[in-house]
């Protein structure tokens, strides 16, 4: 999620340079988009360190702080790792797969008279019931 950049990278005033992207889902209207920073660190005059976000070429405040929605302007915002949400709106435009049509599947009845319907009603079903149509006989 970071990078930190060598020292040619280094902007005017700045002791490192790194740089940071982040995913942005808005929790009230939905709307998702995804941001790249690069993040100053320099030295005030009295020797304190503080930090500056730069998102295209615009110093911004930091979005961890109180992230906007650019959408709705609402400030419930899920903030998550880069690429997740290019790859919700890939997963958006593939095709997905249709479930089958059919139906539930029943027993078979047999029409042995009461004493089988009693027996049917009283058979607990095991796995190997299930699978005897699929188990091959020896040859």
């Amino acid at each position: 999620m970071s990078e930190i950049a060598g020292t040619s990278g280094l902007r005017a005033g700045a002791n490192a340079v790194v740089h940071e992207s982040y995913s942005f889902a808005c929790m009230r209207c939905g709307h998702g988009w995804e941001q790249s920073y690069e993040i100053q660190h320099h030295t005030d005059a009295a020797g304190h360190e503080f930090v500056l976000y730069v998102a295209d070429g615009e110093v911004v405040p930091s979005p961890l702080s109180r992230p906007t929605c650019h959408n709705c302007e609402g400030h419930v915002v899920r903030i998550m790792r880069p690429g997740r949400v290019a790859s919700a709106r890939d997963a958006e435009h593939r095709p997905q797969r249709v479930p089958s049509q059919a139906g539930p599947v029943q027993a078979p009845t047999t029409d042995a008279g009461a004493g089988g319907q009693a027996e049917r009603e009283t058979h607990h079903w095991h796995l190997s019931d299930l699978l005897h149509p699929f188990q091959r006989k020896a040859s």
